[in-house]
C-alpha cells in the first residue's frame, strides 16, 4: 500500500492527477520557464502571462491586473455552494542571482557589463507553479468527485519587496475567502503556526539641495548627499535605542553624478522592521532623522512610500491539517544523480555533505512559535493572515546547505529536485484544500481559532484600546498600515514663518508601479536569449526587451 492510499476518493483524484507523467511534465515546463524569466517585482509580465494561460486553458476564470498591479491576478473556479479556499502563489525573482541550473559552482547564466542578472534564489518560481498545479488538481477533483465550493489562486507579484498582498487586501480581494493556504520552497517538508516575522515599512527619502562648484564656491551649494549621509548616520545611532526585535536597513540609490558638482538630489531607500506594537514609533523616529538631516543641510525632503505590512499570524488548526497530509504524501524519491549534485553543492559552501532528506526528516507536528520573539525577516502574507486564517506549507524545492537569496538556491530551483518538490507540495495543498471544501466543521474549527487570534491581537483592527470594535455583521475591521504611511509621504513643507514645520503633502495609496523597471530592462534583452517558454503557450506575446 502506498502512502497516498489513505486519502479519500476525492483527494485521491487530485493526488493521481498530479502524479501523471503529463501533469508532472507540464508543471516542470512552467517551472523552468518562470525560472528562466527571473523577473523582478512588478515586472513579472511573462511569468503572469504563462500562469494565466495555463489556468485559463484548465477552465479557470482569471481576473488580471487586480489591485492596480498589471502582473497580479486572481484565478477562480466555482461549481456551487460551499467554502471558498484560497491558495497563494508568488512570482518575482531577486537581483544579482543568475546561476546555471544544476551547477554546484558559481556560474551566472547572464551578465551585462559584468553585472549579474536576476535569478530565482527564493523558490518563487516553484511556489507559483505549485499553487497553479494545486488549484487545477482541486478543480479536477471537484468535477469528478461531485462536491462543490470555490477554489482560487492569488497570483502575487513583488513579494521580495512585500508589495502585492497589502494592496490586494486593501482592494478587498480576500473578502469572503474562508481559508488561505500559503506555500514556500525550502530544503524540508513541514509547516508552522503562531506569530512570526517582522512588520516591514518600505520607503525612500529624497533630499533636494542646490548645485555649486564643489571647490570654487561650495558655500553657494546645498548638498542633498550630505542630507542622505546625515540621515543614515543618525539612524545608525538610533539602532542602540531600538528594541532588540527591530531591524533597519538602507541603500543609497542616488547620490550625485560628479564629485566637482554639489549634488542637488540624493535618495536613500529604507526598510524599517519591528513588531506590530512597535513599528509605528520606530518609523516616526526614523522620519525624525530625515527631518533633522533636511534642517541641518538646508535642503528639502520628499518621502516616496512603497509598502507597509504587518507580522504573520499563522493558524495552528490549519497547520495541523497540512502536517498530517505532509506525512501521508512524504518526501519525493531522489535519484543518485540528484544526491550527488546536492552533496557537491553542500561541499562548495562548506556545509555538511548529507545529501537530500528522506521521510525521517518530516516532523510529527508543526513547528510552534519561538518562546521569545527576537525579530527577523518579513513576508506580506502577514496581511492575508489578518483577514483570513492562513498557514504556510514548506516544500522541498531547494536542498540542505543551499543559502537563501544566494546563487546556490538558484542552482536548485530550476532542477529536477524542484520539479519533484513542486508535485509533492501541490499534492499536500490539494488534499488539504479538498478536506476543507468537504468538511465544514474543519473550516469552522479553523475560523474559531482565527477569531480568538483577532481578539488577542485586537490592536491590528479597529479597537477601543482594549478590544475589537466589530462592524454591523459582527466582523473585526482590519486596519492597513498603507494609509498611515502614505499620509506621511510626499514633499514636506518647511515654513517656520507661517508656522509650518515639516508638513507632508500626503500621497494616494497605490502600488509603486515601475520602480524596478529600469533595473529589469537592463538585463531582459540578454536574459531573453535563454527563455524557455513552453511550445504549448499561446497567450499574449512575451516581453523580450
Amino acid at each position: 500500500m502506498s502512502k497516498t492510499d489513505a486519502f479519500d476518493k476525492n483527494q485521491q483524484i487530485a493526488v493521481d492527477f498530479l502524479a501523471r507523467p503529463e501533469t508532472r511534465q507540464k508543471l516542470a515546463e512552467i517551472n523552468e520557464a518562470i525560472w528562466s524569466y527571473a523577473e523582478l517585482g512588478l515586472e513579472e509580465y511573462n511569468t503572469a502571462n504563462l500562469l494565466v494561460n495555463y489556468l485559463e486553458k484548465e477552465g479557470f476564470t482569471v481576473e488580471k491586473g487586480v489591485a492596480g498591479m498589471p502582473t497580479a491576478f486572481v484565478a477562480s473556479f466555482s461549481n456551487g455552494p460551499g467554502p471558498t479556499i484560497g491558495v497563494l502563489g508568488e512570482l518575482d525573482a531577486l537581483p544579482m542571482l543568475s546561476q546555471e541550473e544544476g551547477n554546484p559552482d558559481h556560474a551566472p547564466v547572464t551578465k551585462v557589463k559584468g553585472a549579474i542578472a536576476p535569478g530565482h534564489a527564493c523558490t518563487h518560481n516553484a511556489m507559483g507553479t505549485a499553487a497553479a498545479g494545486t488549484v487545477v488538481a482541486v478543480k479536477r477533483a471537484m468535477e469528478e468527485g461531485g462536491f462543490t465550493g470555490t477554489i482560487k489562486m492569488f497570483g502575487s507579484p513583488a513579494e521580495e519587496t512585500v508589495i502585492s498582498r497589502p494592496f490586494m487586501v486593501n482592494a478587498g480581494l480576500f473578502d469572503g475567502v474562508d481559508v488561505v493556504i500559503d506555500n514556500h520552497g525550502g530544503a524540508g517538508f513541514g509547516t508552522s503556526y503562531g506569530v512570526a516575522s517582522n512588520c516591514e515599512w518600505s520607503f525612500s527619502v529624497t533630499f533636494f539641495g542646490k548645485t555649486a562648484h564643489s571647490a570654487g564656491a561650495p558655500w553657494v551649494g546645498r548638498s542633498a548627499l550630505d542630507a542622505v549621509q546625515i540621515m543614515n548616520v543618525s539612524t545608525e545611532y538610533l539602532r542602540e535605542h531600538f528594541h532588540y526585535t527591530s531591524r533597519l536597513h538602507y541603500v543609497i540609490t542616488e547620490g550625485g553624478e560628479a564629485p566637482n558638482v554639489v549634488p542637488d538630489r540624493a535618495t536613500t531607500w529604507y526598510y524599517v522592521r519591528n513588531s506590530d506594537k512597535l513599528i509605528k514609533s520606530d518609523f516616526e523616529r526614523v522620519l525624525n532623522c530625515a527631518k533633522a538631516a533636511a534642517l541641518a543641510t538646508d535642503t528639502r525632503m520628499e518621502i516616496t512610500p512603497y509598502t507597509a505590512i504587518h507580522q504573520c499570524y499563522r493558524n495552528e488548526a490549519l497547520a495541523n491539517l497540512l502536517q498530517e497530509n505532509i506525512k501521508m504524501v512524504g518526501m519525493p524519491e531522489w535519484t543518485e544523480e540528484e544526491q550527488a549534485f546536492t552533496k557537491a553543492l553542500q561541499r562548495a559552501v562548506g556545509a555538511e555533505e548529507n545529501g537530500l532528506p528522506d521521510d525521517s526528516a518530516i516532523e510529527a507536528k508543526p513547528e510552534g512559535p519561538s518562546p521569545v520573539f527576537v525579530g527577523g525577516g518579513s513576508s506580506d502574507i502577514g496581511e492575508v493572515s489578518l483577514v483570513a486564517p492562513l498557514a504556510s506549507l514548506r516544500f522541498p524545492a531547494s536542498v540542505p546547505g543551499a543559502i537563501g537569496h544566494h546563487w546556490t538556491t538558484t542552482a536548485v530551483t530550476g532542477s529536477s529536485i524542484a520539479h519533484k518538490g513542486i508535485v509533492a507540495g501541490a499534492q499536500v495543498m490539494a488534499v488539504s484544500a479538498i478536506a476543507l471544501l468537504t468538511n465544514p466543521d474543519k473550516v469552522a474549527e479553523i475560523r474559531k481559532e482565527f477569531r480568538t487570534m483577532q481578539e488577542e491581537h485586537f490592536y491590528n483592527y479597529k479597537n477601543d484600546g482594549k478590544a475589537l470594535i466589530l462592524d454591523e455583521n459582527g466582523n473585526a475591521q482590519f486596519e492597513s498600515y498603507l494609509p498611515y504611511l502614505f499620509d506621511r509621504a510626499g514633499r514636506y513643507e518647511f515654513d517656520p514663518k507661517n508656522g509650518k514645520f515639516f508638513v507632508p503633502e500626503g500621497k494616494e495609496v497605490a502600488p509603486p508601479l515601475g520602480f524596478l523597471s529600469e533595473q529589469m530592462a537592463k538585463y531582459r534583452g540578454e536574459m531573453a536569449k535563454n527563455y524557455k517558454t513552453p511550445e504549448w503557450y499561446d497567450g499574449p506575446e512575451m516581453k523580450m526587451e
